[in-house]
């Protein structure tokens, strides 16, 4: 019986993960269309000092787009205001923040203050730790959302560079095998949809009509929220393969990598003690006790990690450790929970750990 369950598990996954890389693979070949309007770009900046020396040359490169870019400095520690303020150019303005009010996260209230004095006629939410490949990386990711229905969102999968891969390659892979991305597009639920927080583009008319940010602003998973909310008022969000355009470089290295998604790994296993156990128990299944019993399951484990980590172009000697991956994984949700559950998480000066305890179901 366990077998068969775990056969038709693996099963699901592989063709979850099949439907996907065919639907981002097709999304990539589909038209594009002009835009004559204005983008706004809103990026939250808190101890961003050097990100922004990455991103902010490679988007003031940007041709053939109308644009403008918001920074709001959240109380920042180091140079952050420095860099942002010293472009020189008349596209950027920079906003210095005050601290985030009781029950707001410090980035859902940095995009919310944005997109108040936002100006474009499109917002595009963009994370400081991003950066654009080529001049025309922007006018390419513009024509895609403006050949998408009136009311769409677009949201994408970027190149994940930077350090601790063997955590890191997890990232896209769950995403890949848990979200069947071309059904959404089709009927949108909130129970399989989300967004990808590190860039994600939505019309400012239709943004201030369900206010997304104001709406959740203690949600540290803000992105997976946001998009089953707006899924729920059937608003639509594509997924597409922005690899060619755009690069996300995390983390620095493997203890980096730890702490950042120490903040938010028991969150999106359920964000309370009987979820995230059901989900845990059912990941150590999958991922751990399965390759153990059967060399089949482990192969099947493999297959499935290493087509994610070709498309998401991770080295293939991530792919060969992916059980590494998973058991660090595990003792990572352990931990998350643990702290968490204690009210010991930090990231960037500040306690989250008493914020964004929704279940993120």
């Amino acid at each position: 019986m366990l077998h068969a369950l775990l056969w038709a598990i693996y099963g699901v996954i592989t063709a979850v993960l099949a439907a996907n890389l065919w639907h981002l693979a097709h999304g990539r070949r589909r038209s594009t269309q002009s835009f004559a309007g204005r983008v706004s770009i809103l990026v939250p900046a808190r101890n961003e000092e050097r990100n922004l020396q990455r991103l902010l040359p490679s988007l003031l490169r940007q041709q053939n787009v109308d644009f403008d870019v918001l920074i709001y400095d959240d109380q920042s520690e180091d140079g952050t205001f420095a860099v942002a303020s010293g472009t020189g150019d008349p596209r950027v303005r920079v906003l210095q923040g005050d601290p985030p009010p009781p029950g707001w996260v410090g980035k859902v209230h940095a995009l919310y203050q944005g997109s108040r004095l936002a100006r474009g006629d499109v917002l595009l939410f963009l994370d400081a730790d991003t950066a654009f490949t080529d001049d025309l990386a922007l006018a390419r990711i513009v024509g895609r959302f403006a050949a998408l229905p009136t009311g769409s969102v677009l949201t994408a999968i970027p190149r994940f560079r930077g350090g601790g891969g063997l955590l890191v390659s997890v990232v896209p892979y769950a995403l890949l095998t848990s979200l069947p991305l071309p059904l959404t597009m089709r009927r949108p639920s909130p129970r399989f949809s989300a967004l990808n927080g590190q860039c994600w583009m939505i019309s400012r008319e239709l943004y201030h009509a369900h206010e997304p940010h104001r709406a959740h602003p203690a949600e540290v998973l803000e992105d997976v929220r946001i998009g089953r909310f707006l899924a729920a008022r059937g608003v639509v969000s594509h997924f597409a393969d922005f690899q060619p355009e755009l690069e996300v470089w995390m983390y620095d290295g493997f203890a980096d990598a730890w702490r950042g998604f120490r903040k938010n790994a028991f969150l999106l296993m359920g964000g309370a003690v009987l979820p995230f156990a059901a989900f845990y128990g059912g990941s150590l299944l999958i991922f751990i006790i399965g390759p153990l019993l059967s060399p089949w399951f482990l192969g099947a484990v493999l297959l499935t990690k290493f087509l994610s980590d070709r498309f998401t172009r991770f080295p293939v000697w991530i792919s060969l450790l992916a059980p590494v991956s998973f058991v660090l994984w595990s003792l990572l949700q352990l931990d998350s929970a643990g702290a968490h559950l204690r009210g010991r998480v930090m990231w960037k000066g500040r306690d989250v750990a008493l914020l964004g305890r929704h279940p993120a179901g």
